[in-house]
């Protein structure tokens, strides 16, 4: 069975907006530390892929990646897919209560209904049919409703494409798979891995961010798209056991000593 990579990429969005970069902006780990991989919580991550051959010498599989993206101080993606829609409902029915708390109390001034409509929060809509991106009010980096003059949560980065030498040379196999994990929508990006030729290939990851824009008076998510590298390091070590250090098969068990 191929060796699975996992490799979780963070990206500051609000600061990667700004300059219109991800220079300094991302921050990649991947889990073969152990193994040897460098740079990990840094933008230059050098992911050790292991495993061209068994410690008898035969040909190994091919190893498989699979990569994770992630905004920076935004909700984390495991909260529940309705979180967004609960938040707003709840909201409105809290500006309802007091709005007929007001009314009972002998009627409602204008700066009482221009304080309701700033608690309510400005609506975000989808430009062009972007994934995922539906016509919401805009939640804080708490997860509560805001009415977008403070920090807010951005949605999840989107991987676009993979490129560059890894791919070009035919080291690796990227691709868009569909999943029952709703977490990314039902998508992630995963590659297969030519662990045949050892050596250092760079690819390029190709992001699609979004940002909060005001058009003809109403708020809306444009696309920002943007580019990130990492590499691979591929090397002729066999595949061994993470436990154990030692070569595949039955983890080793100490005496059993005798019944009776």
């Amino acid at each position: 069975m191929a060796q699975q990579h996992g490799i979780i990429v963070l990206f500051d969005v609000e600061n990667a907006l700004k300059t219109r970069s991800l220079d300094g902006n991302t921050y990649w780990f991947d889990n073969m530390k152990l193994f040897g991989s460098t740079g990990v919580g840094t933008e230059r991550l050098v992911t050790i892929v292991p495993g061209t051959h068994f410690l008898d010498g035969s040909q190994a599989t091919e190893q498989v990646l699979n990569w994770l993206p992630a905004a920076l101080g935004s909700i984390p993606p495991t909260v529940p897919r309705n979180y967004l829609a609960e938040q707003e409902r709840a909201d409105d029915q809290r500006t309802l209560n007091e709005l007929a708390s007001l009314n009972a109390e002998g009627g409602v001034s204008e700066g009482d209904l221009k304080r309701l409509q700033r608690r309510v929060g400005k609506h975000a809509e989808k430009r062009g049919g972007g994934r995922g991106l539906t016509d919401a009010k805009l939640l804080d980096v708490t997860g509560k409703t805001t009415s977008g003059s403070g920090a807010y949560n951005y949605p999840a980065p989107v991987i676009t494409d993979i490129t560059g030498q890894a791919v070009s040379e035919k080291i690796m196999y990227p691709a868009q798979y569909g999943s029952p994990d709703m977490i990314y929508d039902g998508w992630y990006w995963a590659a297969t891995v030519d662990t045949s030729r050892p050596g250092v290939y760079p690819y390029t990851m190709h992001i699609q961010l979004h940002e909060l824009v005001e058009r003809g008076g109403e708020m809306v998510w444009e696309s920002v798209d943007l580019t990130c590298e990492s590499s691979l390091k591929i090397i002729n070590d066999p595949k061994r056991n993470g436990f154990t250090g030692a070569g595949l098969g039955v983890l080793p068990l100490p005496p059993v000593p005798a019944a009776g």
